[in-house]
């Protein structure tokens, strides 16, 4: 039995190999995917459309042999594999807090069935980078560097022609239905994304990775959350590449082995602060700072590149990386609030989701994580603006009212001769002044 997680594809998937070996050469493979509520229910509409898009792909791959239950998963497993006399099961290893103790209760539930786990999501799986001391890295730059020396595997062979253990009864899967413009989802879909990303843009990455207003980036992110291709594929892919957009885009690879990694050692981190005693710097609360808190989720904050961000996020539940980073910022340090409500909105909105990814990222921007230069650090939304989007495009193409406006006013609107276009709104804080209040509140804490 193959039990499908975040690994919804049959190439390089070595759990796969595995489980067919295991069946021998008269056996055959029954794979299933188990829809738990601890997953589903905290997950956004765009997630879940996403996943069942990629599950449909992945049934249609597997000749309509994979099986849905629903249920808890040390529930679920010792029923089915009794009902199909299973001699194995077998996952690709989960190193997700919630995932982890899953993993351990259906170990336990099985009994005699072995739960076997053969590779990961990522590169090189959480926990096997170390300092020569054996304990963990908690700064980006001296893990990459690990990292790269501690190499990868090649890509694991498709097989040729699994053999499916079909006739087993299938639950109906759930529904799911957004708004949000999605990617196709699959593996094909997600082998044909990174083509046309390795084929025309790569070359580029440097420069256009920043750049949100271009096609500049792989946009993998999605994929590489549910599996639909796995990052050794994409790392194979580079390796013979030279060049600084080659290994910027290794980098952000190495970001996500990273971010898993210190999730790994500190699995409370996913909600928790990781530097805890910034959880006393105070933050606003009321009716005021919620109707801001309301303003930033809709979009209509009066700074246009943030103002784009947060409706690219509703209207393709994905923002761009540059642009979580500057949406982040105004949120923690313009407005004053925890990093969590943030990391909470945009998991719930975000087809990519990922929480070491997304949590993390968010305490690096809010100086309560990995960043080596925490909290001083203050994004200018209207700097970052002019230089990450200096023509304007970004900001026109999700914020209309915004598309009379030539480049020399569009990250400054209050500026344009007319002044403000109609049904956009005023700054809704005064940024200099906001940044000075999170910077004096930020040193009083020290100085305690």
């Amino acid at each position: 039995m193959l039990w499908f997680r975040r690994d919804l594809r049959l190439a390089d998937h070595p759990a796969l190999l595995a489980a067919i070996h295991a069946a021998g050469e008269d056996g055959a493979v029954l794979p299933l995917f188990v829809f738990d509520d601890r997953l589903w229910e905290p997950s956004g509409d765009p997630r879940r459309r996403f996943l069942l898009d990629a599950l449909a792909d992945l049934r249609e791959q597997t000749d309509g042999a994979l099986v849905f239950r629903h249920g808890h998963p040390a529930a679920v497993l010792p029923k089915l594999a009794a009902e199909v006399e299973a001699v194995s099961v077998h996952v690709s290893a989960d190193a997700g807090p919630y995932g982890r103790q899953r993993d351990a209760a259906v170990e336990r539930a099985l009994g005699g069935i072995p739960l076997v786990r053969t590779g990961s999501p990522y590169a090189v799986t959480p926990g096997r980078v170390t300092k020569r001391d054996g304990s963990p890295f908690q700064v980006f730059s001296p893990f990459a560097r690990a990292w790269r020396e501690h190499g990868w595997r090649a890509p694991a062979p498709r097989p040729a022609d699994p053999r499916w253990h079909g006739g087993v009864h299938s639950d109906d899967p759930p529904r799911a239905a957004t708004d949000a413009v999605l990617p196709p989802a699959g593996e094909a879909a997600a082998v044909a994304a990174w083509h046309r990303f390795r084929d025309v843009r790569l070359t580029g990455y440097a420069e256009g990775r920043n750049l949100p207003g271009t096609d500049g980036t792989s946009r993998m992110s999605a994929y590489l959350k549910y599996g639909c291709i796995h990052p050794r594929t994409l790392l194979a892919d580079v390796a013979g590449v030279e060049g600084e957009s080659a290994r910027r885009f290794t980098d952000e690879l190495a970001w996500r082995d990273f971010y898993a990694d210190v999730l790994w050692h500190r699995p409370e981190s996913a909600r928790e602060y990781l530097k805890p005693e910034l959880q006393d710097l105070g933050y606003d609360t009321g009716p005021q700072a919620e109707e801001l808190v309301r303003a930033w989720q809709e979009g209509r904050t009066g700074f246009p590149i943030v103002d784009a961000g947060m409706r690219q996020l509703l209207g393709e539940a994905y923002v761009h990386n540059r642009v979580r980073m500057i949406v982040a910022s105004f949120l923690v340090k313009d407005l004053h609030q925890e990093w969590t409500l943030g990391a909470r909105h945009f998991l719930h909105h975000l087809v990519d989701g990922d929480l070491a990814s997304n949590n993390h990222g968010w305490q690096w921007v809010a100086g309560t994580g990995t960043d080596a230069a925490p909290f001083y650090r203050v994004f200018n939304p209207i700097t970052q603006g002019k230089k990450f989007d200096p023509d304007g495009s970004y900001v026109r193409r999700w914020v209309p009212e915004l598309r009379g406006l030539d480049a020399a006013h569009v990250h400054e609107p209050w500026t344009a001769p007319g002044g403000i276009p109609q049904g956009y709104p005023a700054p809704i804080v005064d940024h200099a002044h906001e940044r000075q209040v999170a910077l004096d509140r930020y040193q009083r804490l020290r100085d305690r």
